[in-house]
């Protein structure tokens, strides 16, 4: 895999996720015995895992939640819900899964293995049939006080920009996971204002100069700002210095994107010997300064503001523009909705445009799984070594 600078005790990784499916097993099988309706955490795990079942099946599921928090005192949510519980049993099949989204206030039901074929969406069609029967069980009291939605795995993705690619309602274990790990993460905030603010102070007189050489050799704007996807597909203004012409044509671009996403290089020639070179390394649209700040990452300094500004993190994945995520295999996703993404990572410290997509996920996924604040720190002593090797750098 190049020259990896960093490893991740993979065996570790391993034995922890076969101990954390141990657990859900086992909860399984006591809640769903006494009750018949999953525990919060238990039915959150099963969501993750049908999550993963169906990247890799490419059948998709339907999450449908029935929220009572808007109940009165006077008929309280726990109470209504133990209306609803035997009705939700008796009307969903054997392989739905039903359990406590939010204990004793959001149930949910797993609809798994649906299928998308017909003119009626199938989320249209199972909302209508589960509002039916509690129509046809509960008095319309009941019923009133209840919030039905329904998520479909994977999600469709918002074309306009207006909402984020990613519902966060599919995702309730990544809530979890974070307030659990609440002050690591409240110290990984804290390290991305003080590094991003000290930086941009630090180097002011060297971002200075970049903006003047690139003001004084090409036309147009010295920053420029694209548009990216955060965590759950939010959108936002990602920051770096213009290392192209202004006007120039994206489709080479987007033609690039697609031939590295679907494991092909660039084309071009390599060495005998080397392996494959997945990045423009010819792009006629780049400035010969742009050259220059692409081959150091000076270009990537402007989003240290993004960090300031809460849209990234120092250490993280890459945040990939709109048309890049339109043609990601399902499990590629992950890379997006489970952290916020980063100025640097493990992909930038083992071996950048050496390495295919696929790979490069599997390295945001692994790093999504096993971070901790030890990890950033050791990815941010490397990086400095992977940036002036150039390794990969074009």
């Amino acid at each position: 895999m190049g020259n990896t600078y960093l490893r991740i005790p993979a065996l570790w990784e391993q034995g922890a996720r076969r101990a954390r499916g141990q657990n859900v097993l086992s909860a399984l099988d006591s809640s769903a015995t006494r009750t018949g309706v999953l525990q919060e955490e238990t039915f959150q795990n099963m969501l993750a895992l049908e999550r993963r079942r169906a990247e890799r099946s490419r059948k998709p599921f339907v999450l449908m939640l029935l929220d009572a928090s808007q109940s009165s005192d006077t008929d309280p949510a726990d109470l209504l819900m133990s209306r609803v519980t035997p009705v939700l049993l008796k009307s969903t099949r054997e392989t739905d899964l039903v359990g406590w989204y939010k204990n004793g206030v959001i149930l949910g039901i797993l609809f798994t293995e649906v299928t998308l074929e017909g003119t009626t969406p199938i989320t249209e069609v199972l909302h209508t049939k589960v509002v039916s029967a509690l129509h046809s069980g509960l008095s319309h009291k009941v019923i009133s006080k209840l919030a039905v939605t329904v998520h479909l795995f994977p999600e469709n993705r918002d074309r306009s920009g207006v909402e984020p690619v990613g519902d966060i309602k599919l995702y309730p274990d990544v809530s979890r996971d974070g307030s659990r790990r609440r002050l690591p993460v409240i110290a990984k905030r804290v390290i991305d204002i003080i590094g991003s603010a000290a930086w941009l102070i630090f180097f002011s007189p060297l971002l200075a100069a970049i903006a003047l050489a690139i003001k004084l050799t090409s036309k147009g704007p010295v920053v420029f700002q694209q548009e990216r996807l955060g965590q759950f597909g939010t959108r936002f203004k990602c920051l770096k210095f213009r290392t192209m012409y202004a006007d120039n044509d994206p489709k080479i671009h987007q033609e690039y994107v697609k031939r590295f996403i679907a494991g092909r290089p660039t084309g071009e020639a390599t060495e005998s010997g080397k392996p494959d070179v997945y990045k423009l390394t010819n792009d006629p649209r780049v400035t010969s300064i742009g050259k220059l700040l692409r081959k150091t990452s000076l270009d990537e300094f402007p989003q240290f503001w993004n960090v300031l500004r809460g849209e990234m993190s120092l250490v993280g994945p890459r945040p990939p523009v709109p048309y890049e995520f339109e043609a990601y295999d399902i499990w590629h996703r992950r890379r997006v909705l489970e952290v916020k993404p980063g100025v640097t990572g493990l992909w930038q410290v083992s071996g950048r445009s050496r390495m295919s997509f696929d790979d490069m996920v599997r390295l945001d996924l692994r790093y999504s799984q096993s971070w901790s604040l030890w990890l950033d720190v050791k990815i941010l002593i490397a990086t400095p070594r992977a940036v002036l090797g150039g390794e990969g750098a074009y």
